[in-house]
């Protein structure tokens, strides 16, 4: 008999999910609030069936693939519905304090979720059934619950399992990922107030701020969840980051050269021991930067090179903040294998390329 699994948010990573673990073994239920999504899963056979959380008593396996919040909020409903004895519970949330506390009141089992992949993308309609490959995928269940049911519905995402304590997750990625979230998003403001005075700054910005604050085209409402669920880690880890700003403005008051020195010293010492292949808590962006000469026909070349051997790039932008006699094209890809595929063809073809560092 087929188990049951209903993916309630068909958002990217809901839509993700389904594409990955659909199969079968499984008979696959999907929600949206939004109808428009719900007709496209329902175009695009995303899910077997389209069917609203009255459903979710028939129901093995129950994902909340929405903001934080509003998992707090289907929790509540899914409490006082019918659910079968066995169910399992699970959130995708990249925060797990409040909804573990609120776990220990809930009449089932819940086993708290959080891929640790994304994309600056957002919607049904970017769904990737590649994009938890090698990511890790946090799970925080409670003391004594077995994971093995769920890890089992949710291993063909290929995605690496680690169970941790929620709070000590919560500070992980309050640092690793959460507060360089809120430092690109202030970049960014603070660069529509050059442009009032510098029309040409968002010109210029084309090129290496715009890689650097990438992450701030991420869903503001799945943020402002997000800030206001881990809001006492983030405060604390704000202060930090002020002082440290402070430290460095102070350095440079001072003029002091080795403080100045030693602070990106540092700096790049740490960053340069960071791993390179396996995904982190900030989506991975498998971006290849091509030297394009001024000949007629350049850009044409690379592209039939990558669409004779099939692989699909998910955006194409060319720079132009280059003053030499070579522009530079960059292309996105989906995963890796395509990206490292496509060097290789590029650069038998004499193109000179390079990857984002």
């Amino acid at each position: 008999m087929r188990k049951k699994v209903f993916v309630l948010g068909l958002g990217l990573i809901g839509a993700s999910l389904c594409k990955a673990i659909k199969n079968p073994s499984i008979e696959l239920y999907g929600w949206d609030y939004s109808e428009e999504t719900r007709e496209i899963a329902c175009k695009v056979g995303l899910v077997d069936h389209i069917a609203s959380i009255k459903r979710a008593s028939e129901m093995d396996i129950i994902i909340l693939a929405v903001p934080i919040l509003s998992t707090l909020h289907y929790l509540h409903e899914l409490a006082r519905l019918p659910l079968k004895k066995s169910v399992i519970v699970t959130d995708t949330g990249s925060t797990k304090h409040e909804v573990m506390k609120l776990a220990k009141t809930l009449p089932f089992t819940f086993i708290g979720g959080h891929p640790m992949a994304g994309s600056h993308k957002s919607g049904v309609k970017a769904g990737n059934p590649n994009l938890f490959e090698e990511a890790y995928y946090i799970l925080t269940p409670a003391e004594g619950t077995n994971v093995e049911p769920l890890m089992e519905i949710l291993q063909p995402t290929r995605a690496k399992f680690v169970v941790i304590e929620p709070d000590s997750h919560d500070e992980i990625v309050g640092v690793l990922s959460h507060l360089p979230h809120i430092v690109a998003s202030g970049l960014v403001r603070m660069s529509d107030q050059l442009s009032d005075n510098h029309p040409r700054a968002t010109q210029l910005a084309a090129g290496g701020f715009r890689d650097i604050t990438r992450i701030a085209s991420s869903d503001p409402q799945m943020w402002t969840d997000i800030l206001l669920t881990n809001r006492s880690t983030l405060l604390d880890l704000l202060t930090g980051w002020q002082e440290e700003m402070s430290q460095i403005q102070k350095s440079l008051i001072e003029e002091d050269q080795p403080a100045i020195y030693d602070f990106f010293s540092q700096a790049k010492q740490s960053r340069d021991t960071l791993p390179t292949k396996n995904q982190g808590v900030i989506p991975a962006f498998y971006d290849l930067y091509i030297d394009i000469p001024d000949i007629a026909g350049a850009i044409a070349k690379v592209m039939t090179i990558i669409s004779e051997a099939d692989i699909s790039i998910i955006n194409l932008k060319i720079q132009e903040t280059r003053e030499d006699i070579f522009g530079v094209l960059e292309l996105s890809f989906k995963n890796q294998k395509d990206l490292e595929k496509g060097q290789r063809l590029i650069e038998q073809a004499d193109f000179r390329c390079r990857r984002r560092s």
